[in-house]
């Protein structure tokens, strides 16, 4: 029998006996295209940045979204927690938090007269960091262990965070006040970074007309769509997905050209393209593909790169942003002509 586990930092597919394999009652992509709809309940006119948020849980990967304050960060996460079940925990980070207040601590039993490890809000399936960039270094250091080993090391003690496991963690632009940049080994420990945006203004006036009439969906009224082993054995299924040489061969060359370009100091890193590669197998999931073809490494991108770079002086100097040379770089580089013949080969062109 063939179920999914987490072994040290990875999904694989384990052999286990006495536990049924999971069976869908549906296609798996009929339950996401649900938990998609529910989610745009509350974030009006989001599809595409919804759907990028569900690529990322299924590839296993963590989110951070930057943008300013009050466009629905915080309801986007909350949402998103909800839909898929499980345990969901909500850490707001201040400027006077400890590490301790993330991971949890031993505490004094009074009845036993023992220390006692008493869990942080990291140990849930979902967990919101709010305004994770309020917060020093040194408690964002916190989360480094859990976000890419799946645990939790405490007074010499390592600890094993609930599967599966998701960060969103929101942030606010740097230039507001009371700001920390995040390190550049936890910016590469995010899958994905996204910009909600503002909502257009007939997704803007079909808000405020929910608000009139008392129709809003909060995240906290949105029922799960599908349960925690549900969203586990999807992770596993996408991770199947085929991805041609060719494919493989265009990532290398576009991870090449960010290590040799003059205008970036800090290019792709391999943990950058295996994030890119998992995206992208989950973007082939979503749509009922067991293949990965060029638009859905087109189309994953900008979210999953192009915050791991770090440019040079003279190109921020020259009105250059990271997001706009990863796109110049991805369109310059071309697939090699074995990635064509699949393409066509799929009936896709």
């Amino acid at each position: 029998m063939i179920t999914p586990q987490f072994i040290g930092n990875d999904y694989e597919q384990v052999k286990t006996t006495g536990s049924p394999g999971h069976s869908w009652a549906e296609p798996p992509q009929a339950l996401l295209h649900r938990l998609q709809g529910k989610v745009e309940q509350v974030l009006v006119g989001k599809g595409a940045l919804i759907k990028q948020m569900l690529i990322s849980m299924l590839a296993g990967g963590h989110v951070l979204l930057e943008d300013i304050p009050g466009v629905g960060k915080t309801m986007l996460a909350g949402a998103i927690a909800r839909t898929v079940g499980g345990e969901f925990k909500r850490i707001q980070f201040t400027s006077d938090m400890l590490p301790a207040d993330v991971t949890g601590g031993l505490v004094l039993d009074g009845r036993s007269g023992e220390l006692q490890f008493r869990p942080g809000p990291i140990m849930a399936n979902v967990v919101l960091a709010d305004e994770i960039n309020r917060t020093s270094p040194r408690t964002q250091s916190a989360l480094l262990e859990a976000m890419e080993e799946r645990r939790v090391t405490v007074e010499g003690k390592t600890r094993r965070l609930p599967v599966p496991f998701m960060l969103i963690a929101t942030q606010n632009p740097l230039d507001f006040e009371g700001t920390n940049a995040l390190p550049e080994a936890q910016m590469d420990r995010f899958m994905m970074r996204l910009s909600i945006g503002y909502p257009g203004i007939a997704d803007e006036k079909r808000i405020l007309e929910q608000y009139a009439l008392g129709r809003r969906v909060e995240p906290e009224r949105i029922r799960p769509v599908m349960a925690p082993q549900e969203w586990l054995q999807m992770q596993a299924e996408a991770r199947q997905a085929h991805v041609h040489s060719s494919l493989l061969e265009y990532m290398v060359a576009v991870a090449d050209a960010t290590r040799r370009s003059p205008d970036i100091a800090l290019g792709l890193s391999p943990r950058a393209l295996r994030d890119w590669l998992r995206a992208a197998q989950a973007a082939a999931y979503i749509e009922g593909r067991g293949y990965v073809i060029p638009d859905d490494l087109l189309g994953t991108a900008d979210s999953v790169l192009s915050h791991r770079l770090a440019l040079r002086g003279r190109a921020g100097a020259g009105g250059r942003d990271a997001s706009g040379l990863m796109a110049s770089i991805v369109r310059s580089t071309p697939f090699p002509p074995e990635a064509g013949a699949v393409y066509n080969s799929r009936g896709r062109r």
